[in-house]
């Protein structure tokens, strides 16, 4: 590359010189004696505009710290993927990112399933790995940590509780997180549609249970009637699943107060981008629910946010933890919902990583999204080792490298990376050696961390549940209000029921037919359903 060629970005966005030995720019490769399949690859990465560093090329077995390898921060809402074997760097990649674009002001939300991501909130300690490290890649290399927030689902474990409530969550992710079929999951979806037209809350999931009880009770067959499509049989499914999912003690994760999904889009005070830390260690046990719920957070956003089209550099980037548990198992409305999430987001300033072992963990219509790709090693000890490696390397663009070789034979912190340039063309397939975080790689101690959640200004908002008047109290409050209807007016109970004119009426004409039930209903119908509206994955938002 010539001198003309513009120098790499700092973290803050400003211009730097390279910070290797040699004095050249990133991609001067040619002026140091460098192969010149290196410097077209070089080449390829030297952007105009601010970009994240991530390490330097890799050829023959040389790193070519004259070679950088970047991310145009405008290309961070083009989505990505981060895939590897286990153990092969994915989590300290995502940590690299994360901290430069929090130095760069943007928001970052990372998904720490094994609990080792709370680093990045204190300075990285020196040593001679990282001093290696940083020399082999031309890195300048000085220990920093980063503004965060930690959570916790439904406050399990460590972290400002983060909950939902179920009408917010929605019947697509209510089915997948209770392992619904298509058919159960359809017949869920009318349910909903059922309690926001009636006006009966969805906020926790005693709620939902009253509901489809009262639905699947003699009491309530001639309401369930009303729902095209609904039969009995498949209600009461879905009754028995809510019943073992509440009593898996998953009630913690629903109800109130809402977390309010922008709290992600803040800036620290000196202009870093926050980092929000979902701590998951308390909940592995859960996979199928920690997964929906990222999907749930990733949803809200999408619902919320308004349209803006391409920014220089993106509002929040979402970072997806273990994304093959989210679609194992998921119908195809899910999945289409997913893909249309993923495919519009982007419009509203925010990127989306996916983080899995392949490629092939993810579905075909996701992965076309994913215009930015850092794929660790993968192992091929196993024929299905094999198959995956062949169909990873079937979803790179033509390189210069053999990559069945070179994705089996990478290391530790080593990765093959193409992304998008500045004009949306991929760059050209760069081996890399990453650099060091800067931040600490491994977990705060636990009283630092507990100190940093109760110091949070938002502790006191989310710390304590509440438990309003919703849905299973209405119900409760109507059923007793019948019961007392016969003394008061039992002709009209009775009336055109077809008993036999018995005394006081049957226990459906009771509680039913009372005009003390029709006018609970028709009056919280009024006040609160229409105010509701469905996103594509069911989700929803009252009006503020």
């Amino acid at each position: 590359m010539s001198d003309s060629q513009p120098t790499p970005s700092t973290p803050d966005g400003g211009n730097r010189p390279n910070e290797s030995a040699a004095g050249a720019s990133p991609g001067a490769a040619a002026d140091t004696g460098a192969p010149a399949e290196v410097t077209e690859i070089a080449a390829g990465y030297a952007f105009q505009g601010p970009a994240l560093d991530l390490g330097a090329v890799l050829w023959e077995g040389g790193c070519h710290a004259d070679a950088q390898v970047r991310i145009p921060l405008a290309m961070l809402n083009r989505h990505g993927l981060v895939a590897g074997a286990t153990g092969t760097g994915k989590t300290k990649t995502l940590q690299l990112v994360a901290e430069q674009l929090a130095a760069q002001g943007v928001p970052v939300f990372l998904a720490d399933v094994k609990g080792d991501v709370s680093g990045v909130s204190a300075p990285g300690e020196p040593g001679d790995k990282v001093a290696s490290r940083a020399r082999e890649v031309g890195q300048d290399w000085a220990p920093r940590g980063f503004t965060s927030e930690f959570y916790a689902l439904g406050g399990i474990g460590t972290g400002i509780p983060v909950r939902a409530t179920v009408t917010s969550f929605g019947p697509l992710l209510m089915a997948k997180v209770l392992q619904l079929n298509q058919t159960q999951e359809q017949s869920l979806g009318l349910i909903f549609h059922y309690a926001d037209q009636k006006g009966l809350e969805l906020l926790d999931l005693k709620d939902l249970r009253a509901v489809v009880t009262f639905l699947t009770s003699a009491e309530g067959k001639p309401e369930l009637k009303t729902i095209g499509g609904l039969s009995t049989a498949t209600a009461g499914v879905i009754l028995r699943a809510l019943t073992t999912f509440e009593a898996q003690g998953m009630g913690d994760f629903f109800g109130e107060p809402e977390f309010d999904t922008s709290e992600f889009l803040r800036v620290a005070g000196d202009g870093q981008g926050l980092v929000s830390v979902l701590e998951l260690p308390s909940v592995q046990d859960k996979p199928a629910l920690f997964s929906t719920f990222l999907m749930w957070l990733l949803a809200d956003l999408y619902h919320d946010l308004p349209e803006v089209g391409d920014l220089d550099r993106p509002k929040l980037v979402f970072f997806f933890d273990e994304a093959h548990l989210l679609f194992n198992g998921a119908s195809k409305a899910f999945l289409d919902s997913i893909t249309q999430t993923v495919r519009l987001i982007r419009s509203k300033g925010v990127g989306v990583f996916f983080v899995t072992q392949t490629p092939k963990d993810v579905p075909a219509d996701v992965l076309a999204q994913l215009g930015n790709r850092v794929q660790h090693a993968l192992r091929a000890f196993t024929p299905e080792d094999q198959k995956a490696l062949k169909a990873t390397v079937r979803t790179f663009p033509t390189s210069a490298y053999d990559l069945e070789e070179t994705l089996t034979g990478l290391g530790t912190g080593e990765a093959v990376v193409t992304v998008l340039s500045e004009k949306g063309a991929p760059t050209p397939v760069a081996a890399t050696r990453l650099r060091a975080p800067q931040s600490l790689m491994g977990p705060v101690p636990a009283a630092d961390l507990e100190r940093a959640v109760r110091d949070s200004r938002l502790y006191s908002r989310y710390a304590e549940a509440v438990d309003r008047h919703s849905a299973y109290e209405r119900l409760r409050e109507a059923a007793a209000a019948a019961a007392e209807a016969p003394a008061a007016e039992p002709p009209k109970a009775a009336k055109g029921k077809g008993d036999g004119g018995g005394g006081g009426g049957s226990v459906v004409e009771q509680v039913v037919g009372s005009g003390m039930f029709k006018s609970l209903l028709r009056s919280v119908g009024t006040q609160l359903g229409r105010e509701i509206s469905r996103s594509v994955f069911g989700t929803a938002r009252r009006r503020r």
